[in-house]
Formats: C-alpha cells, sequence, structure tokens
C-alpha cells in the first residue's frame, strides 16, 4: 500500500499531527497524551523561543488518505554553533507497526538533514534535554512520567532497522521512600543546616515560590552548560517555562538552598505523580480535565524528582543530601511511598551512585540513537 507523506503547513494540519498519537495508541493501555495546551505551546514561535533559533519541518504519513504515523525535523542552529556540530535531529515520531510507514518518515528527515548540509542524525530528541528525549526500550509496564517519552516497544526494531545505532541511554530509578535516610546523611544535612551562612528554604503556596523559579533556572543554565544536548535558556525561555509548569507544581517539593545573602545556590524539584489524571482528563485542562489532574496529584503514592542542580561553587559539602532529606519529609508527610528519579544519563555516574546508596533500581530506560547521513 502506498504511502504519503504531506509536510505541515496549516493550521488544521498542525491540529492532525498534535493529535495523531492520541489514535495510533488507542490499544496502549498505559499511553499517557502530553498535556494538549503545552503541546500547542510547543509548536508555536510566539511562546517556543526555541523555533527562533532552529529550522523545522513536520511531516505525515498517510495511507489511502488515512494519517498513519508522523515525524519531525530538527535543525538546532543555536546548539550546533555552540557545539561545533552538523547535527540534525528528528523527533515526535509516531507511527503504526509498520516498516514501511517508519522507513519513510526516517528517511524523508535524513534527506531533508542532507539537504542542509547536516552530516549526522540523532533522535529521538528535540530542542535540548528540556524535552522528551530518547525512545523508550524498557519499562513499558509502568505509566510513563511528565516530560518523559512515552511510546510502544515496537518502534525500537523500527528505527534499529534503518540503521541506527545507540548515541548514549538514560535511565531511571525507582526508590522505594526509606523510613529514614542513613544515619551518616543525617550527619551530613544537620552540618549543613548549622551553618549560619546557609538557609533552606521551603514553601507553603505558589505566591512564595513565584519569585524563586527565575533563579533556579538560571542556576539550573550554569549547571547543566556542559550535560548531553543541554541548549541554555535565554531569560524569555526562563520566563516561559516558568509560566508553563507553575500550574502543576506543587510547593511542598519544590525545595531551594540560599546563601544569607539570597544567592540561590541549589534547588530541587518534584512533582506528585499526575500521569493517571492527565489519561482522565484526555491531556486537556479544560473544562473540568484540571480537576483530574489536581486530584491526582493529592492522592499520588509516587513522587517524581523532575529538575535539581547545585552551584559548582558549593559542590561537595553535601547540599544534595540536604535537599534529600527535605524531600523525604515531605514525602512521609504526604503518604509518598515511591520516587522516580526522571531520566537520568547513564553517563552520570555520581547522580546515580546517589540513587543507589539509597536503594535505587534501574526500572526504564531510555535511548538516543544517532546515524551518520
Amino acid at each position: 500500500m502506498s504511502i504519503e507523506l504531506r509536510t505541515v503547513t496549516t493550521k488544521s494540519q498542525l491540529k492532525e499531527y498534535i493529535f495523531l498519537p492520541k489514535k495510533l495508541y488507542v490499544a496502549y493501555p498505559n499511553w499517557v497524551p502530553p498535556i494538549y495546551i503545552d503541546e500547542w505551546a510547543f509548536h508555536n514561535p510566539e511562546k517556543n523561543r526555541a523555533l527562533s533559533t532552529a529550522e523545522v519541518i513536520r511531516v505525515i504519513a498517510y495511507q489511502n488518505n488515512i494519517p498513519v504515523g508522523r515525524v519531525m525535523g530538527i535543525l538546532n542552529k543555536k546548539y550546533n554553533e555552540q557545539h561545533g556540530l552538523k547535527n540534525v535531529s528528528f523527533f515526535n515520531l509516531d507511527c503504526k507497526d509498520d516498516s514501511h510507514i517508519a522507513h519513510a518518515l526516517i528517511r524523508f528527515i535524513e534527506q531533508w538533514g542532507k539537504d542542509k548540509g547536516m552530516t549526522k542524525i540523532i533522535g529521538p530528541f528535540g530542542f535540548s534535554d528540556k524535552d522528551p528525549q530518547g525512545l523508550q526500550i524498557e519499562g513499558f509496564e509502568y505509566l510513563p512520567v511528565i516530560v518523559a517519552p512515552t511510546n510502544p516497544s515496537y518502534l525500537q526494531p523500527l528505527v534499529e532497522a534503518e540503521g541506527y545505532q545507540k548515541e548514549v541511554d538514560c535511565v531511571s530509578y525507582e526508590l522505594v521512600v526509606p523510613e529514614t535516610m542513613p544515619s551518616v546523611y543525617e550527619k551530613i544535612a544537620d552540618r549543613i543546616l548549622r551553618n549560619t551562612n546557609i538557609q533552606l528554604v521551603e514553601f507553603k503556596n505558589k505566591s512564595e515560590l513565584k519569585p524563586h523559579i527565575l533563579p533556579a533556572l538560571r542556576l539550573m543554565n550554569e549547571a547543566y552548560a556542559h550535560i548531553y544536548g543541554y541548549s541554555s535558556m535565554t531569560e524569555d525561555e526562563m520566563k516561559g517555562l516558568a509560566d508553563q509548569y507553575l500550574f502543576v507544581l506543587d510547593p511542598e517539593f519544590v525545595k531551594v538552598i540560599q546563601t544569607t545573602k539570597g544567592e540561590t545556590i541549589a534547588f530541587g524539584v518534584g512533582m506528585p505523580d499526575i500521569s493517571k489524571g492527565i489519561q482522565r482528563a484526555k491531556g486537556k485542562l479544560f473544562p473540568f480535565g484540571f480537576i483530574h489532574i489536581m486530584r491526582a496529584s493529592r492522592k499520588a503514592k509516587q513522587l517524581n524528582l523532575m529538575l535539581g542542580a547545585v552551584k559548582q561553587s558549593h559542590r561537595g559539602i553535601g547540599l544534595n543530601v540536604l535537599l534529600g532529606k527535605s524531600m523525604l519529609a515531605s514525602a512521609h508527610k504526604r503518604g509518598v511511598t515511591l520516587m522516580d528519579s526522571h531520566l537520568i544519563l547513564e553517563t552520570n555516574k555520581l547522580m546515580r551512585s546517589e540513587f543507589e546508596k539509597v536503594g535505587g533500581t534501574i526500572y526504564k530506560r531510555y535511548r538516543i540513537y544517532q546515524k551518520q547521513l
């Protein structure tokens, strides 16, 4: 059966592109839709500043005029210039379990990249590691968490059949929330709190939290500069990210460490798992979807650790331990029994060892692929 590829150029085509996975994966009980208001924002140049420094193309595959797959090509000029690369990436790869469809979509982006003078393709990968990165290859029996990839298992062999090999893996750890931290960690945290130049800041509501978001994102820019795939954010991009996630942030699970002069030197962000709420809301916040999401947040027994950073000049003194102790205390208070580490680069041995020291085990794996063009 012949496959027709059409590039997305109109708003109606973009709507079909955004909602296509919902049709493709209707039979998969563990598929969780995105929050669609965020998807529209991702594809809107006025809201996603990354689109101003990148070239993109979106493609939908059709058979008998029925959409059966999609893919996005991204040429991130800013990132390539910063790192001296000639990379193109594919993203949003979703299709039926059909090698001909996958072949047509992937080869289209490869040729598009070649025509732009690129020499390597990676993916699935968005504008930076802040977007869902990689193809899930292990842990399909578990629900995905927000801002993490979700795809059926058949996509892995379809991609590998096109000659793609591993670029890097990310892993997620599952951790049973311990009743108490190891005594050595307790001593480290207590020692830090006795330091009169450092203070732990916790929040009761979003009004208290809001002024601390941008300083934390500025620290993230500094701390993540050398992490694979990270693209530094402008002030406008940071404001956009803050506005996007303030709605779903739970102030109780945001921890900030400052100096007494008010400088943010470390932070950690956790989020009660809202995957079931997003499923019930069908990815829509309005008119009533946000109720399902907020209810899922209140009832969640799993905490997803989303972001965290420690300023280079203050590493090695145990600030991560203090953040962990505070996060565990909040988890106990809310009756949380499990934690998800979110995606960690497999090469990040320091962070992985921290989770393994307290009994964390890898339960999901995601792979970014690469191929020379």
